[in-house]
């Protein structure tokens, strides 16, 4: 990653409203993802990571389920956490913004206790998740329009497997 960025939880109200700036951005703005279905009744108990300037503008964001939130989008298994909302402005795409923020959600799923991550990547991004170790399972499905494929990461060996994968 370039240096001067870093990556944190959104613990202030500052910082959550720049996630959610980030997200109107890439996903309503952008991708023309109606705003009614970007913001959903899952970010009051998400986690929330910012990725931020050094001057501190925003550059990215991603959330975080886990519990019965993250088990209702993962197939029911509360010990894998739901990564979603990853959205990295345009002007910092390619500099490792999105990377970081993959690992930063990680670190807050270790430290949760959480075994995997699972993620719905829009297709066009597979080789990105796939990079970081990420593995696609299950059919390709439509997400506001958008298609998107199941993807599984163990956070530590001997983890839980993709559904449907050898071991599983």
């Amino acid at each position: 990653m370039s240096t001067g960025v870093s990556c944190r939880v959104a613990a202030e109200a500052d910082d959550l409203e720049a996630c959610f700036r980030v997200r109107k951005e890439v996903f309503v703005v952008e991708q023309q993802v109606p705003e009614d279905l970007e913001y959903d009744a899952y970010d009051a108990g998400a986690v929330h990571v910012l990725a931020v300037r050094e001057d501190g503008l925003p550059l990215g964001t991603g959330r975080l389920l886990s519990g019965a939130a993250a088990a209702a989008k993962n197939g029911g298994d509360p010990d894998v956490g739901a990564l979603g909302r990853l959205a990295v402005t345009r002007a910092a795409r390619g500099l490792g913004v999105g990377a970081a923020l993959v690992r930063a959600i990680e670190d807050a799923a270790r430290a949760r206790g959480l075994t995997a991550i699972d993620l719905h990547a829009q297709t066009h991004a597979l080789g990105f998740y796939e990079r970081l170790g990420y593995v696609v399972y299950g059919p390709e499905f439509p997400d506001a329009g958008i298609p998107h494929r199941a993807m599984r990461k163990p956070l530590d060996q001997g983890a839980v497997s993709p559904p449907g994968s050898p071991g599983a």
